[in-house]
């Protein structure tokens, strides 16, 4: 794909308009949905209507008269013929270890229990629907809050969690001056990306390609390949761009086997695009998380202790797990530290990462709690923070490579007028509505993770660049064709950027902020190295292993596994920001409305001012969402999610994102990589909620401790 734009160097660090900004506006991207093979069928699923027990029937009669259905698979028809593949964050391959369409076991409401593939799309939903399935049920334990569902340590799930703790935490906050206990709640969400999940399928003699928007394509080619019993080599996945996914499209579905098998059976191309509803269950979701909130602190407003609880759920099957208080208790200093993390088993679906999976929680219920601290103590919460700031983990003793917290929060204060704000909540009405401003911080630790890249010039001096990597919106191509320009010496629109293809080098999943932070460190060394070669057409293939990292990270990568590392081993390599908002809260209905929102943020190097910009305020529009609106209504007696659209399930729209200012403090980081890069597509949204609650609270008088904050939690 030839990525053009002006001509002349492009200089890193200066703003840039995306060099696929005209494909996607006019339609020539090509999604993977768009992809139209000659001879393709079209399949739709049939989902489970119970959450737990047994298929006892399935009556398929009406639905084979259907003029044009061409096959229906059901566990009867499918059995072994996929095989067992692990969960990603596990060792495996897949966003669910549970096997589709292996037996009549149900485990989950949503989970496939049939698909049919016709002629045309509509006739495969109505055959679908048509079917007729009886269940053997049992009653479900569908949440965390159902007092069947019992918790264990997380420590004794995982080998590779560790409870954190320093000293007495009892004894700390028997001998603070004031106090904090309380309890913090989030709910069950689910991502709602603008492309569906789909799946186009094609056998050429017994090698296989398919089109499916996926975070991780090597996870999908090898998890295939061991689904299917075949070489990775015999598998292709293309993905061009990606319409959105934040953790959706986790690596491996449950329904792409079955389309490959409807494929291979038919001898034709199969497609399957996942409608809205069924994306609840058949993608992944952030599970609900409790959190008990323990601080102490002397008259000065010092804390000597920090006590943080939590726990969250996963499904029967997989031990997926958001561990966040590695950053909750090592974000201030503090005396003494104790920290546990509990997991429940549910009747549902495998939860999974969605934007900043720990952060967004874990630090909703600590930036929560300090507010409520600052309070206390009759504290400004900025004075508070500062007054905790720390250049090392009070745990591990570790030592921030930098850590411009409170310059993040300075610059914050100086764009918002902080200080204008009062003290005293419920001290400004106008208007009929009730006026609070709130701050919270923001921080996540930076991951980095090996990546292949190839690189060539040709004798006219074009260069391309390839990556089996993803371009999820964020501007991978580019980022990736500035990098090159600016190193090479050569105008943008002489360089072509090649992704999403596993016939490409290897590299890693699209999460945890990391893309970057690898990618930008693999192609300036890739650069380098083919600068070095004599001039005229030249080539290198370069296998990129971050310093300190273990050599089989390669080997991981190139297997399909995930290998995200968390650098220096000796130190915190951490992105940080804060988030000041200003809330109007009617007095009569309880309507919140945010019409001012202020972020900064401190990510090391950036390296195109005008993608991060937006990544930034995607981030923060969606704390929004998240803190105001979003929550998946679960019904407690069958496990069923309610509002599986986009008409209950809320989301925001224009009218519900005002002034936004998104500001760029300088984070020069020597330590955390070559380049000097941090991530920033996750620090945007980390933090939002808790600055919302509390501004709610400074305009009300009113504490909530339990997102969404809806008009009905204010009323109440």
């Amino acid at each position: 794909m030839r990525q053009r734009s002006a001509s002349g160097v492009t200089r890193i660090g200066a703003p840039h308009t995306r060099v696929d900004g005209p494909e996607k506006v006019c339609g020539f991207a090509e999604f993977p949905g768009d992809v139209s093979l000659p001879g393709v069928a079209h399949a739709a699923l049939a989902v489970s209507a119970i959450a737990r027990g047994r298929v006892t029937s399935i009556i398929r009669d009406a639905a084979e008269a259907m003029p044009g259905v061409l096959l229906i698979l059901t566990y009867k028809d499918v059995g072994d013929a996929i095989g067992p593949v692990g969960h990603l964050m596990e060792g495996g391959y897949a966003n669910s270890s549970w096997r589709p369409l292996a037996s009549p076991e149900i485990r989950y409401a949503g989970q496939i229990v049939a698909m049919v593939v016709a002629e045309t799309s509509e006739v495969a939903i109505a055959a679908a629907a048509a079917l007729r399935i009886g269940y053997a049920g049992q009653s479900p334990v569908a949440a965390l809050a159902d007092p069947r569902c019992t918790t264990e340590r997380l420590a004794d799930v995982s080998n590779e969690h560790h409870d954190r703790r320093k000293g007495d935490l009892d004894a700390a906050l028997a001998g603070a001056a004031v106090r904090v206990e309380a309890r913090y709640s989030t709910p069950v969400q689910h991502h709602n990306p603008i492309e569906l999940p789909s799946t186009t399928c094609r056998w050429d003699g017994d090698h296989l390609t398919v089109y499916e928007p996926t975070r991780y394509l090597g996870a999908a080619q090898h998890g295939l390949a061991a689904q299917l019993g075949i070489a990775p080599d015999q598998v292709r996945v293309v993905s061009r761009f990606i319409g959105g996914h934040f953790g959706s499209k986790l690596a491996l579905s449950q329904h792409t086997a079955i389309c490959a098998l409807a494929a291979r059976r038919l001898d034709r191309p199969v497609r399957l695009e996942v409608s809205r509803r069924d994306q609840f269950t058949v993608a992944n979701h952030r599970t609900e998380t409790q959190h008990r909130i323990r601080l102490g602190a002397a008259a000065d407003g010092r804390l000597l202790g920090v006590g943080h609880e939590a726990a969250t759920v996963s499904s029967r099957f997989d031990d997926f797990a958001m561990e966040g208080t590695d950053v909750s208790t090592a974000l201030y200093a503090a005396d003494a530290v104790a920290a546990e993390e509990r997991l429940g088993r549910v009747d549902r679906n495998t939860p999974g990462p969605m934007r900043a999976p720990p952060e967004v929680p874990f630090l909703f219920a600590l930036e929560s709690a300090m507010d409520e601290l600052a309070d206390a103590l009759q504290m400004d919460p900025i004075e508070l923070r500062r007054r905790n700031d720390t250049a090392t983990d009070p745990v591990t003793g570790k030592a921030f490579t930098t850590r411009p917290l409170m310059r993040c929060f300075d610059a914050a204060a100086a764009a918002f007028g902080w200080s204008e704000r009062s003290p005293r909540p419920r001290a400004t009405l106008r208007d009929g509505w009730w006026i609070g401003h709130g701050c919270a911080a923001a921080a996540r630790p930076v991951k980095i993770g090996p990546a292949s890249i190839r690189v060539a010039q040709d004798s006219e001096g074009n260069i391309r660049v390839e990556t089996a990597h993803h371009e999820i919106g964020n501007g991978l191509y580019t980022l990736l064709a500035t990098i090159a320009s600016e190193r090479l010496d050569v105008p943008l629109d002489r360089v072509t950027v090649v992704l999403g293809d596993t016939a490409l080098p290897a590299a890693g999943i699209s999460g945890g902020s990391a893309t970057t932070t690898s990618l930008a460190n693999a192609l300036a060394e890739a650069c380098a190295a083919l600068l070095r070669k004599p001039e005229g057409a030249r080539e290198v293939r370069l296998d990129y292993l971050p310093a300190g990292a273990k050599p089989d990270a390669l080997a991981a990568l190139q297997a399909g596994h995930i290998k995200l590392l968390t650098l220096p081993e000796d130190g915190l390599a951490w992105a940080f920001g804060t988030h000041m908002v200003e809330v109007r809260v009617h007095a009569l209905t309880g309507e919140v409305r945010v019409p001012r929102h202020v972020g900064a943020f401190a990510a090391g190097r950036v390296l195109n001012p005008m993608t991060a910009r937006s990544q930034y305020l995607g981030g923060m529009a969606w704390g929004l969402s998240s803190a105001l609106l979003e929550k998946t209504e679960l019904d407690p007696r069958t496990g069923i999610y309610m509002n599986r659209d986009l008409a209950e399930y809320l989301v925001p729209t224009s009218a519900d994102i005002a002034g936004q200012m998104a500001i760029m403090v300088a984070d020069d980081d020597a330590a955390v990589n070559a380049e000097g890069i941090k991530g920033l597509g996750e620090i945007g949204i980390i933090g939002v909620a808790a600055a919302v609650a509390n501004a709610v609270f400074n305009a009300t008088g009113v504490r909530l401790r339990d997102l969404p904050i809806r008009p009905e939690a204010m009323l109440g």
